[in-house]
């Protein structure tokens, strides 16, 4: 899973926050921030398992793991079910909106991931329904009961960032920059690594958070898929590891 510097370069898309409002920006924050009630920090995606394995070791094997999970792991076929989920609602289409839900709960590699994906989707909806009642989310949300299956989280961040009128650019880069810093802590906490180092990685991380987003964005979805094996294969055998202090 080493990084690569050779990919061809990407059509450039509009990422900019130019359009988007304050009062949508405060929002789109609080609620990828860590005091958000999900329980993200539960979750390693499979890192407690490689720290275990010696795959993750320090800051920079951290870095490289990520990277994987990032551009060729949950990031790209999230990114991508992201952005599907997001331009179904902007166009109120529910049938696509409720292939996405389907595809999202489906690819999941291992029953931790989807737990960890399914339990943050669930938990972020019933937060928002609670404290920041959106208009427009009943209809959606009847889509997803219709569905028979719960909501991913990458999914349910891009349902409330549609409604509030958040591009699909910064909404899905804001999501998978949470995502990687919710990673980057719980590597600081298993490898063990400082607060500083724990920063470094995550600035190492930001443009090829970016390159993620701007891939996720292009792909066609005929494309969807994933090729992290290393980081499933993590995730499975931590289902029956010894000691856990995480969930997935």
């Amino acid at each position: 899973m080493a990084m690569r510097t050779d990919d061809p370069p990407l059509p450039k898309r509009e990422r900019g926050m130019e359009g988007v409002s304050t009062h949508a920006l405060t929002r789109l924050l609080a609620w990828l921030s860590p005091s958000f009630p999900v329980g993200g920090f539960s979750y390693s995606h499979g890192i407690e398992a490689a720290v275990e394995q010696g795959l993750v070791r320090d800051r920079a094997t951290l870095i490289v793991w990520l990277d994987g999970i990032l551009r060729h792991g949950a990031g790209r076929t999230d990114g991508m079910l992201f952005a599907a989920a997001h331009r179904a609602v902007r166009a109120g289409d529910e049938a696509a909106f409720a292939w996405a839900v389907e595809r999202a709960d489906i690819l999941r590699a291992s029953s931790e991931t989807a737990l960890e994906s399914r339990a943050q989707g669930q938990a972020f909806l019933l937060a928002i329904r609670a404290a920041w009642p959106l208009d427009g989310l009943s209809r959606w949300d009847a889509v997803i009961a219709a569905t028979g299956r719960p909501p991913a989280y990458a999914v349910a961040v891009a349902l409330v960032s549609a409604l509030i009128g958040v591009g699909e650019g910064p909404a899905l880069t804001a999501y998978l920059h949470a995502f990687a810093a919710n990673l980057v802590s719980a590597g600081v906490r298993l490898v063990p690594l400082g607060q500083t180092d724990g920063q470094r990685a995550l600035a190492a991380l930001d443009p090829i958070t970016h390159r993620a987003a701007e891939t996720a964005l292009a792909a066609p979805l005929d494309d969807l898929g994933g090729r992290a094996m290393a980081v499933d294969w993590t995730s499975m055998i931590h289902e029956t590891q010894y000691t856990r202090l995480f969930r997935s």
